[in-house]
């Protein structure tokens, strides 16, 4: 019995450790299998909605979270997650995208045959419309009730309640709203390619009924600067105005984009860039090359949305030292529409090696914002390294000034620039000057440098004339180092003021130091830079975003704007 008894107790817990190792890897293995499973049925899914998109006439894009309360455009349920048009502003669910895409037309970039004094009904969609609009039948708040109970027209962006709809509205001329004096009408466009085909070329003829100011504009946007919001502004600006006018520079160059411009009147386009102030010069140099082309009388003027981390020149202009989307775009289109044409002036940057390097071809730059070699230079050097290396941690203004401040911090202590002006003569003009124990030297085309400091005007009450974009002048600047950087960041010092000049060469006799131009920076061996005029930019100005430092030079930008107005 005792034998039975101790075979049964073994027998037991044997079960016991099965049972328990069963249920241990039931516990492991389940989640990964579930887990496998919703990837698996996740990436399929994925795959056919690619290729609907790819197929589709809309603009689709898909979300597993909507920004705001949507209902689907088919089955008008209450969904979370599902596909939304960039240019026309329809929301469906997963399982209606395809049935939407053959009911649906989306926004026509191009329309009918008729010529540009055309005309073309509106264009409605139905729910989802902003909460603040108001019925143009009624005059009262639309957006307010559940589900798909009003309507909106995805070019004038005008709102009407389902109980307003008449049969009138659907066949009513639309008169594309607010922004008609931007926007490109798609029968604008048929009557030009019938002009095209005709072989003529009298565009400036072809001006769209009812527009006696107008401007169209035409939006390049840079998704990968700064904070990576140009993605998102992408699909701002295609519902508002023409998608035909938004391009995306990370898929088309600038060059390709501006070509639009000889499309439309002369002298009356506006071109909005979306980047930092490396975008803006990307542009700047497409619009040369506009110029060699002998396509000067369809060049653009150009505004900024500072989308970059320094965003120097933005703020020298009035656009503001950076965006993070707390002005709505239906703001920044006002502001582009009542901007006011100023002149900036570029400069061509040479370098030309010396000794056994003076072989190679001499380097070529263009400046719009400073030249300069040093500390900041070098913290530029070092932070763009590090941005190579791992570009997904660059993704935000704040952190890209911290890494900035991280390097600056670290040459406080190392000194890697010390001793420049015995390792480099600096001459303003043709004439010589004697440099102080400098550690860096600036080279000034616009009023701020370092993401918003004014270097040229500094503090106190020594009177100093205001550093201008426009008068053919360069300002010469020097500093003791990083720490004296960040104590003129924080209005604690002064540079060292070295002059005014025409025309500026720098010698560097030994070593390798860092340089750079607008943020481009890189490594150099003795060289010579010669730094002279090249030509000049058609630029627009917001007086709108002045600052304090600014407030005192409005007066000089009223003259520049006259002078401006003039030349053009």
């Amino acid at each position: 019995l005792e034998g039975t008894e101790g075979r049964s107790r073994t027998a037991s817990s044997g079960m016991a450790d099965w049972s328990l190792v069963f249920w241990t890897l039931c516990a492991v293995i389940l989640p990964v299998l579930i887990t496998l499973w919703c990837s698996f049925q996740r990436s399929r899914r994925q795959v056919l909605i690619r290729d609907i998109f790819l197929k589709s006439k809309h603009d689709w894009h898909y979300t597993d979270l909507f920004g705001q309360p949507s209902y689907c455009c088919i089955c008008a349920q209450h969904i979370l997650q599902g596909a939304f048009c960039n240019c026309c502003g329809l929301r469906v669910s997963e399982r209606c995208l395809k049935k939407a895409d053959q009911l649906f037309v989306c926004k026509e970039i191009m329309r009918g045959n008729g010529g540009a004094h055309s005309s073309m009904p509106h264009h409605w969609i139905r729910g989802n419309v902003p909460l603040c609009s108001c019925c143009m039948m009624c005059k009262q708040q639309c957006g307010t009730q559940p589900k798909l109970c009003d309507y909106r027209c995805v070019w004038c962006q005008q709102t009407v309640h389902d109980e307003c709809m008449m049969d009138c509205l659907k066949t009513e001329e639309c008169t594309f709203g607010e922004f008609r004096d931007l926007i490109i009408p798609p029968y604008y466009l048929s009557a030009i390619n019938q002009m095209r085909k005709d072989k003529r070329t009298n565009y400036e003829k072809v001006v769209p009924y009812g527009r006696k100011h107008w401007m169209p504009v035409i939006i390049l946007a840079n998704t990968r600067s700064g904070n990576n919001m140009g993605e998102t502004l992408l699909g701002e600006f295609k519902i508002l105005l023409n998608p035909v006018q938004v391009f995306d520079l990370s898929k088309i160059t600038p060059a390709k984009a501006l070509q639009l411009c000889t499309l439309l009147p002369c002298n009356a386009v506006r071109v909005l860039v979306c980047g930092g102030d490396g975008t803006v010069g990307w542009v700047l140099d497409a619009i040369d090359e506009m110029k060699i082309k002998g396509q000067e009388r369809y060049i653009p003027q150009v505004a900024i949305l500072p989308l970059g981390t320094g965003n120097d020149l933005s703020n020298t202009l009035g656009w503001g030292a950076g965006y993070a989307g707390e002005v709505p775009v239906e703001q920044i289109l006002r502001n582009v529409m009542e901007a006011d044409g100023i002149k900036l002036d570029r400069w061509k940057v040479q370098v030309t090696n010396k000794g056994y390097y003076n072989l190679r071809k001499p380097k070529g730059f263009t400046m719009n914002n400073y030249f300069s070699i040093g500390p900041d230079a070098l913290m530029a050097l070092n932070f763009h390294a590090h941005r190579e290396k791992t570009p997904s941690l660059f993704s935000s203004r704040i952190i890209n000034k911290a890494v900035y401040f991280f390097y600056g911090t670290k040459d406080c202590l190392v000194q890697e620039c010390k001793d420049l002006n015995k390792k480099v003569e600096l001459e303003l003009d043709g004439e010589r000057i004697e440099l102080p124990n400098l550690e860096g030297i600036i080279v000034l085309n616009i009023g701020y440098w370092g993401g918003g400091c004014r270097l040229w005007e500094g503090m106190g009450d020594e009177p100093y004339p205001l550093a201008r974009h426009d008068d053919g002048l360069l300002e010469v600047v020097g500093v003791y180092g990083s720490f004296h950087c960040a104590q003129i960041q924080v209005k604690l010092a002064n540079p060292v003021r070295l002059g005014q000049a025409h025309t500026v060469r720098l010698i560097l006799k030994s070593s390798k130091m860092p340089m750079q131009v607008d943020g481009e920076p890189w490594a150099q061996g003795p060289c010579t830079v010669t730094i002279t005029p090249k030509t000049h930019a058609l630029m627009l100005y917001h007086s709108g975003e002045q600052t304090d430092d600014d407030a005192s030079s409005t007066s000089e930008q009223d003259h520049v704007r006259e002078q401006t107005d003039e030349d053009v």
